[in-house]
């Protein structure tokens, strides 16, 4: 039983780790909020993010409430996943920076192949998760298209993207 609930917990803590790290890319890439995919995530988000903004400013463009929230809740995951004995402090601090590196590498894995097949079926369409993919997903790819150039049409990019975020979360002994 107690498995059954760590399992539970820790589920819905990766989700919540995974819709505050999508608020913060969000406003990163600068995306539409009058989309309702962008406006449910703000409102998953507000009861965390807009406690802390009473408390934190911002730093020039970067939302250091929406910062720290991924933060606070990427910590608490972490700490529900250990279930050794305590570690250190630097072991910790690891282990929380790797868990965000993979989850945003994951985001962006995910988000992108998403994107890549949304615009193959529905090419030149519109539907409000397209939107927020292609505000994520633009920045990550526009560099690949300047040196990829497409085949008979065909946009490389995801492909490449894909492929180099495979790699890196692949990468023997960087993720322990």
């Amino acid at each position: 039983m107690i498995d059954f609930v760590r399992y539970i917990v820790e589920a819905l803590l990766s989700l919540a780790v995974f819709v505050m790290m999508a608020r913060l890319l969000l406003q990163l890439t600068r995306a539409d909020f009058r989309n309702p995919l962008a406006q449910a995530i703000v409102q998953l988000t507000n009861p965390l993010i807009v406690p802390l903004r009473r408390v934190l400013p911002p730093i020039g463009k970067v939302d250091t409430a929406s910062v720290v929230a991924v933060l606070l809740v990427a910590a608490l995951e972490v700490s529900v996943q250990h279930r050794g004995p305590w570690i250190d402090l630097l072991d910790w601090l690891d282990a929380l920076l790797r868990h965000i590196a993979r989850m945003l590498l994951s985001i962006y894995l995910y988000g992108i192949i998403l994107y890549a097949l949304l615009s193959m079926i529905a090419p030149g369409g519109y539907s409000p998760l397209q939107s927020v993919l292609a505000s994520l997903c633009e920045p990550v790819l526009r560099p690949f298209r300047r040196i990829i150039p497409p085949i008979s049409g065909l946009d490389l990019s995801p492909l490449w993207a894909t492929l180099i975020i495979l790699a890196l979360l692949n990468v023997p002994g960087m993720w322990r």
